[in-house]
């Protein structure tokens, strides 16, 4: 890619870039939120077409137009958040869209190949299973394989570990390094810096949509060099915290079950304290229940079981109700759930004070107290943003979050949800929420941090616990815990640290 630009209103996301990709290698592209790398992939990926500058594929010059002109070229790309039908099966997925079979399908013929592709990269999946069956891992090798059935040479990877538990990571490595060594070529777009250095040979990172280091060997960095290189600052890799001081129990659960969205068990007889001053960190692949933990606790989904917000029973009501007992929640869905994209920074700012003075005046807002408010915060948490008045859905991931959890903080909440709060962030952003949650401890807040980033929650958390097909392990005092326990037990295996009886926080049994 030679002198690549891209150009959206207002907007210059790629400035002249050049980005070069050799035969067997695993080049990682790495950039702060907004630094422009997404969209040097999409242009590559054949989603975006650049306004300037050019492509070349072994030496020849390639016009990409569209996604099906990437592949033609051998380039593929597995994004973030999969593209398979549920109800079908593994080898159908894989053969959606191609132009064969024309006339008759032969499943069992396509079956053995898939198997046989399979078991040549490492990538372990049943073709005959149904997708909605395969755990995230799994699911993920079948994106993987649909572009290696298409015949892709170059494969771009955007956040292929953010949902997956560490073993599943170590078999995704061994599946690039085979792959490397077969002669395909690895775009790795990730803000896991230890992975990076782990499995890239090469690094390009972006600032502001130029390149500031071009293809710099693996071999030798750190975490921190390539945390300067990016946000051009020292990056903490662990944020201090002081010795856990829990109090009074803010948060009981016990014996909850709910269903979800499809009416199926989502929550199976689950049982949880939280006391003022820790933070307990719930670990686990996406989709085990997680997402229906934080919605029972904070009024958005009926439940059966107890519910109690500082000795008061709250399951089943409303979340308005919950968030007068002190609740404050930091979702997963920033756009649909913690914003309202077509509102100013100004509305989303006071959503949770506009009938409390000095934002309420009588029936009506007061404006010049709600602007001075949103300046305030705006100032406090560095929301980037041209004004008060810009729509949320203009704003980056990181300015976005740092907008939910400035108005959720400054609730002063007994209690704080938080689902995912780094997800998709960059290094120096992540530095800044993980500060909050853990000024929000200090404080005497109780905090229920929901991460499939494990070293996030190793790193903040007080205690932890595993949840599993809807079931909670644990907890376990943090400092019990390691990386492999958490992980097997995020997978269906069976771990217990030693003097897991009793839990350092709360002197009872998990």
């Amino acid at each position: 890619m030679q002198g690549i630009v891209k150009r959206f209103p207002g907007v210059v996301a790629n400035d002249g870039v050049d980005f070069d990709l050799r035969t067997g290698e695993v080049h990682a592209l790495l950039g702060e939120n907004g630094a422009g790398k997404s969209t040097l992939m999409n242009v590559l990926a054949g989603l975006y077409r650049p306004d300037e500058g050019g492509i070349e594929v072994d030496g020849r010059a390639v016009e990409i137009r569209s996604p099906r002109d990437a592949i033609d070229v051998g380039l593929g790309m597995v994004h973030q958040h999969f593209t398979l039908v549920p109800s079908q099966t593994v080898t159908e997925n894989i053969l959606l869209g191609l132009d064969r079979p024309r006339f008759r399908l032969r499943l069992g013929r396509f079956e053995d190949e898939v198997a046989e592709l399979a078991e040549r990269f490492g990538l372990r999946v049943d073709p005959r299973a149904k997708i909605w069956q395969l755990s995230v891992g799994e699911q993920q090798r079948v994106e993987i394989l649909k572009m290696l059935y298409r015949g892709v040479r170059v494969l771009i990877m955007d956040e292929p570990t953010a949902v997956l538990a560490p073993q599943e990571v170590e078999q995704l490595f061994r599946t690039l390094r085979a792959m490397t060594a077969d002669g395909h070529s690895i775009v790795f777009i990730s803000h896991k810096l230890r992975e990076v250095v782990a499995i890239a040979d090469r690094i390009t990172v972006m600032r502001r949509g130029k390149v500031t280091a071009a293809g710099i060997p693996a071999a030798g960095a750190t975490p921190g060099d390539l945390a300067r290189l990016m946000v051009g600052r020292s990056v903490l890799e662990t944020v201090e915290r002081t010795p856990c001081r829990p109090g009074e129990v803010v948060l009981s659960l016990h014996d909850v079950e709910a269903e979800n969205d499809k009416g199926l068990p989502a929550l199976r007889g689950v049982s949880l304290d939280v006391r003022a001053g820790e933070i307990v960190g719930i670990a686990g692949v996406a989709g085990n229940g997680q997402s229906e933990l934080a919605q029972v606790i904070t009024g958005l989904r009926p439940c059966r079981g107890r519910v109690e917000i500082a000795g008061r029973e709250a399951a089943n009501r409303s979340a308005g109700e919950v968030i007068r007992r002190g609740v404050a929640h930091v979702p997963e869905d920033r756009t649909g759930v913690g914003s309202a994209p077509n509102l100013s920074v100004t509305d989303n700012l006071i959503m949770k004070r506009f009938r409390e003075a000095p934002v309420a005046r009588g029936w009506v807002i007061d404006p010049a107290a709600a602007r001075d408010i949103a300046e305030h915060l705006k100032d406090d948490y560095r929301i980037d943003t041209p004004t008060i008045e810009t729509a949320v859905r203009l704003l980056s991931g990181g300015n976005l979050q740092r907008l939910i959890l400035a108005r959720e903080i400054e609730s002063h909440p007994r209690l704080m949800i938080a689902v995912q709060p780094t997800r998709g962030l960059d290094v120096g952003a992540i530095e800044g929420v993980h500060r909050l949650l853990l000024e929000r401890r200090e404080a005497g807040s109780a905090t229920v941090l929901i991460s499939e980033d494990l070293d996030e929650i190793l790193g903040l958390a007080d205690r932890i616990a595993v949840m599993y097909e809807g079931r909670l392990h644990g907890p376990f005092a943090a400092e019990t815990t390691d990386v492999h326990g958490i992980g097997l037990l995020m997978i269906g295996g069976e771990w217990a640290p030693e003097g897991a009886a009793v839990t350092a926080a709360t002197g009872t049994a998990p």
